[in-house]
C-alpha cells in the first residue's frame, strides 16, 4: 500500500502544497474549487493522516503518570514497574512521556499525596492502581473535573470517573482457588481465608475473592466444609496464626487472598502445622521457593507485568490513533502448581 505525501496529493490535484495542508489540517483559506480537488484526490486514494507523525510535528508530548504501590514495600508491585519501563521503551520515540510514581500500600495519606501531587501537573492520563477503594472514587473525581483520563488495572471499583480496567474477575479467581482448595483438602473439614496487611472493608479486591471462594462451597452438594476468616497484619501474623489455629479443631487448608502466601508457610513451619494445604497469589521469589519445596500447593498468577503494559498500550493508542479504549479486558486465571512452575517463571 503506497504511502501518500502531501508533495504527492498536491500534484495529483494540481494544486500546491500549503494548499493541501490547509485542507488536512482545517486551518487557513481554500477555495471552493481548490478544496473539491484535494478531497476528490484524498476519497480516492483513501488517505489516512498518520497521528505519529502529526504529533511530532506540533510538538504534542502525551503525558502518562503510572501510580504504583511501592515494591520496596510489597514485592508483588516489581513486575509491574518492568511492564512500565517496557512501555516507557517502546513508546518514547512517538510523543509519549510516562512518568511513574508510588505511594505506600499501607497508607492512605501517601495514596492522597502522590495523587495531588500528580494532579498539579496535569497530565493527559493516569493508571492507577486503586488499592484503596473510598480513596480511589474520590481522586478519580478529582482527575475527571481536570478532564485527566483514569484508567485502572489488578483491582476493579464501579465507578463513571474510571474509563477502564485490565486485570482478572476476582470474584472467579475466588472460586478458582476454592475448587482448587476443594480437591485437595479433607471432606468436611476446615479452610480459613486469609487476608494480611489490608483494611478489608476497604479492599474490594478481598472481598471479591472471598465471595467467589465462599460461593463455590455454598454451592456444594453433599458435602460441608467450616470456611473461616481471619484478618491479620503482617507483623502480628506469628502471634495471631498460631492462636487462631489452636482455637479450632481440623483446620486443613488456608487461602492467602494476596501475594504474601510465603508469611503463612513461614509461621506454619514455626509451630510444626505441617499438614495444611496453602493456595495462595502470585509469582513472587519466596513464594516459587516455597513452592518447589511443596509447602505451597498452588499459586494463582495474575501476571501484573502484562496488566501495566497492556493498559498503557490502550492509552498509547488512544492518543496515537484514537483507538476505543475497551472499558474492561479480563485476563486469564493461571493456575500455577509445581509441575508448570519452570514454564511460568521462564515466561
Amino acid at each position: 500500500m503506497k504511502i501518500y505525501t502531501i508533495k504527492d496529493i498536491a500534484k495529483l490535484a494540481g494544486v500546491s502544497k500549503g494548499t493541501v495542508d490547509r485542507v488536512l489540517h482545517k486551518r487557513g483559506k481554500v477555495s471552493e474549487k481548490a478544496l473539491e480537488k484535494v478531497n476528490k484526490i484524498l476519497e480516492k486514494i483513501d488517505y489516512q493522516p498518520n497521528p505519529i507523525a502529526r504529533n511530532l510535528k506540533n510538538n504534542k508530548i502525551y503525558q502518562i503518570c503510572v501510580i504504583l504501590p511501592n515494591p520496596n514495600e510489597d514485592a508483588f508491585w516489581s513486575p509491574c514497574v518492568e511492564g512500565v519501563n517496557e512501555a516507557i521503551e517502546e513508546f518514547k520515540a512517538f510523543g509519549v512521556s510516562i512518568t511513574l510514581y508510588f505511594y505506600s500500600p499501607t497508607s492512605t495519606k501517601s495514596f492522597f499525596d502522590i495523587n495531588n501531587e500528580i494532579l498539579k501537573t496535569s497530565p493527559d492520563a493516569v493508571l492507577l492502581t486503586p488499592l484503596f477503594h473510598k480513596e480511589s472514587i474520590e481522586v478519580s473525581k478529582k482527575y475527571a473535573e481536570a478532564n485527566i483520563i483514569v484508567s485502572t488495572f489488578n483491582n476493579k471499583i464501579e465507578s463513571n470517573q474510571i474509563g477502564s480496567f485490565v486485570g482478572q474477575d476476582l470474584f472467579q479467581s475466588g472460586r478458582v482457588a476454592a475448587n482448587l482448595m476443594h480437591m485437595v483438602v479433607q471432606p468436611q473439614s476446615k479452610i480459613v481465608i486469609v487476608h494480611i496487611d489490608e483494611v478489608f472493608n476497604n479492599a474490594i479486591h478481598m472481598q471479591e475473592k472471598e465471595k467467589g471462594f465462599r460461593n463455590y462451597f455454598e454451592e456444594l452438594l453433599g458435602a460441608k466444609y467450616d470456611v473461616l476468616t481471619l484478618n491479620v497484619v503482617q507483623s502480628e501474623l506469628g502471634k495471631l496464626l498460631p492462636e487462631f489455629l489452636n482455637s479450632q479443631k481440623n483446620v486443613s487448608g488456608i487461602f492467602v487472598t494476596t501475594s504474601k502466601a510465603y508469611k503463612i508457610v513461614e509461621t506454619l513451619q514455626y509451630i510444626d502445622y505441617k499438614n495444611v494445604k496453602v493456595i495462595g497469589y502470585d509469582l513472587l521469589s519466596k513464594n516459587i521457593g516455597f513452592m518447589k519445596n511443596k509447602k505451597i500447593d498452588f499459586l494463582i498468577h495474575q501476571n501484573p507485568k502484562t496488566q501495566t503494559y497492556l493498559s498503557l498500550t490502550y492509552l498509547v493508542e488512544y492518543f496515537l490513533f484514537s483507538k476505543d479504549i475497551p472499558k474492561q479486558k479480563l485476563l486469564p486465571i493461571d493456575i500455577v502448581n509445581s509441575e508448570n512452575l519452570s514454564s511460568h517463571i521462564q515466561n
